[in-house]
């Protein structure tokens, strides 16, 4: 074995759904900060996407932008192959893909359901089914949950049903891979100052929840693809867990 073959043997590649949003796209400059090519998978504007693999490639990492609708099994199974005759396999995967419709209970249109159903719910089982067909010894998957299981903010129902979903998903998976050596977790963030989180939101509104954790402010994507890099990378004896990242509201 030549050092060339010894060097790609260690590089360890990156799948990321949603990585062209608020979250996604500082995933995606995250884990390529930390040497893994990345899949930067979008649903909506290539242009956005283009953009992350943009910057990526201005700091000396590599990036391959793929389309495809995390709901749909034809579809993912597209980008994994895509990102596999690019980069020869896929270590990691991170799923944070989704989206978030707030209503009381009791007027909720059943079609919001229905749309977060297909995205939240069956869209994290298709990437998850998917990764664990894929994913190399070694790996991680990721998915995304959020705190607001835990704060039961009201109009939160439906989306927050959607994410403890994910939640169960995560933890059944890691036992079904035993023996495997790929760990299975979640992030659960707590209100971070995205586009999705903002939107709709009164500055008074905004002003307290950045005031209610201990640590008195928003949480940013940056704190989240922290998270998100220990997990996909040292954090070899976290497994099947849910991990909290939301400066200590809850």
């Amino acid at each position: 074995m030549n050092e060339h073959e010894g060097t790609a043997e260690k590089t360890r590649v990156a799948l990321v759904t949603g990585g062209s949003g608020g979250i996604g796209q500082e995933v995606c400059r995250r884990l390529a900060d930390d040497g893994m090519p990345v899949g930067v998978l979008y649903a909506g504007s290539a242009t956005h996407a283009e953009k992350v693999v943009g910057s990526i490639a201005e700091s000396g990492g590599r990036a391959l932008a793929v389309p495809g609708d995390v709901a749909d099994e034809g579809q993912m199974t597209a980008a994994f192959d895509r990102v596999e005759e690019e980069y020869g396999g896929v270590d990691v995967v991170v799923h944070t893909a989704g989206i978030m419709l707030l209503s009381p209970l009791a007027t909720l249109d059943l079609d919001d359901l229905d749309r977060m159903h297909r995205i939240n719910i069956r869209g994290s089982f298709v990437v998850a089914q998917q990764a664990a067909r894929r994913v190399r010894s070694g790996g991680a998957i990721i998915s995304f949950s959020t705190s607001v299981t835990q704060l039961r903010f009201p109009t939160y129902a439906a989306y927050a049903a959607s994410k403890a979903a994910v939640e169960t998903l995560t933890a059944i998976l890691a036992r079904e891979l035993r023996g495997r050596d790929i760990t299975v977790n979640a992030v659960a963030p707590g209100p971070t100052a995205t586009p999705l989180f903002l939107d709709g939101k009164s500055q008074q509104e905004i002003d307290n929840l950045a005031s209610a954790p201990p640590l008195e402010r928003l949480g940013t994507p940056d704190d989240i693809a922290e998270v998100v890099s220990f997990l996909a990378g040292p954090a070899r004896w976290v497994n099947g867990q849910t991990v909290y990242a939301n400066g200590g509201i809850i």
